[in-house]
């Protein structure tokens, strides 16, 4: 029997989605469990199965269109069953079509087919705050070069279009202001700038945050890292090692590694840690899992796939979901150090600080020493001030004498 495909509800408690891209073309058959379409969520990308065997009918919505969670987007039809259904359907249940595009048929029966007539004869592949850009100020996307991975089209890629035509079409135009008032740029936000708000403002609002800061010298951890290069596979990097220091200390201090709920405090064997990442659409927070479990050359390989596909938006929900831990870096940018809000349902986060160089007192004398600043944001409801300082403690004695990542 004919029924209506809706956008799932489980998307990151988003309430809308984009059809990144659809997977089964119209008149194709498909298994339970297949996945019929990629979704893109506010910091994720995310695969639709289908929940039954089945021939895609019709595509109620077109790639690139953003959708509110719950609503139609295809029809999907049992063998046997002909086109006049798909119509049939649609009229019951009063929805729209976003394509008119037939299934093929034979002798009026659906039947599967390889090479039907895709909604979109032309996919032009872009961010959604390329296409959200794009499509305030009237530019046609196959008039844009893309520069970003695998083609893609982004931000930049629109604004050079618009630098191009002598900023006919500035990206946002200025708003009249009275008198006294300056203009202002307004810049629409972004489902994922929603969601950063949104969570951020539940988390400092509702958590009772405190701070624990520790400066750490860097030089052997440092010179550790060139001497594990020399012989490792694969390039160590800092937040690899940083990484790993954060699983261990968990070891020392195994009551820390915990998340605070309603009903119970839920206290975790494995260290499941967010990286921070920043991304062209704003901040993303990939989970790397089990780090406790893994040797520096696994650690690395599984970091530096998630980071990189974080910054081209092309994470998976599950790979975002979860965490016990977060981990947040500003030291590129010069930062000495800063105050992190916590990523619910998390209880700490800890933030890194750029390494500089910096007069220390050792053994009586002054010397120059290269030195990072790490802050630990806790939640007070689930860990307690000692054993917070307990658990800094450890990472700081295992950061300044790294030797017990050889032994």
């Amino acid at each position: 029997m004919a029924n209506i495909m809706r956008m799932p509800e489980v998307l990151a408690n988003a309430t809308e989605a984009i059809i990144s891209k659809w997977l089964v073309e119209e008149g194709a058959s498909f298994e339970i469990g297949q996945a019929i379409a990629e979704a893109e969520t506010e910091k994720a990308l995310v695969e639709i199965p289908a929940e039954a065997n089945g021939i895609l009918g019709r595509k109620l919505v077109k790639e690139g269109v953003s959708i509110s969670v719950g609503a139609p987007i295809a029809v999907v039809l049992a063998f046997g069953e002909t086109a006049a259904d798909i119509e049939k359907l649609l009229s019951s249940e009063n929805i729209a079509l976003a394509s008119t595009t037939p299934i093929s048929t034979a002798n009026g029966v659906a039947v599967p087919t390889s090479a039907p007539e895709p909604v979109s004869t032309s996919r032009v592949f872009s961010s959604p705050l390329a296409r959200l850009m794009a499509k305030e100020k009237g530019i046609n996307p196959h008039s844009l070069h893309g520069t970003g991975p695998g083609g893609r089209i982004v931000k930049r890629d629109v604004e050079a279009f618009l630098n191009s035509t002598g900023g006919n079409k500035p990206v946002a135009a200025p708003v009249s202001a009275p008198i006294g008032e300056s203009s202002y740029l307004a810049i629409p936000h972004t489902p994922m700038r929603r969601a950063i708000a949104r969570r951020l403002t539940e988390s400092k609002s509702s958590v009772p945050h405190f701070y624990l800061s520790a400066p750490c010298k860097a030089d052997d951890l440092l010179s550790m890292r060139k001497k594990i290069n020399e012989w490792s596979e694969r390039k160590i990097s800092v937040t690899d090692l940083i990484l790993k220091t954060v699983a261990a200390a968990f070891s020392d201090a195994p009551d820390a590694n915990v998340i605070w709920t309603t009903e119970e405090l839920r206290k975790f064997s494995d260290v499941d840690i967010s990286v921070a990442v920043a991304t062209e659409n704003g901040l993303v927070t990939p989970v790397v899992r089990a780090v406790n479990q893994m040797n520096l050359n696994q650690l690395s390989a599984v970091t530096e796939d998630l980071i990189a596909r974080a910054r081209i938006g092309r994470l998976k929900q599950i790979e975002i979901e979860g965490g016990t831990f977060s981990v947040t870096n500003l030291g590129m940018y010069g930062t000495d150090e800063f105050l992190a809000i916590l990523n619910p349902p998390q209880s700490a986060i800890l933030s890194v600080g750029a390494a500089k160089q910096k007069p220390v007192v050792l053994n009586g004398s002054i010397s120059i020493a290269t030195v990072i600043n790490f802050t630990l944001s806790v939640d007070h409801r689930a860990i307690d001030g000692a054993l917070a300082a307990e658990w800094l403690a450890a990472f700081v004695k295992r950061f300044e004498n790294p030797m017990w990542l050889v032994v």
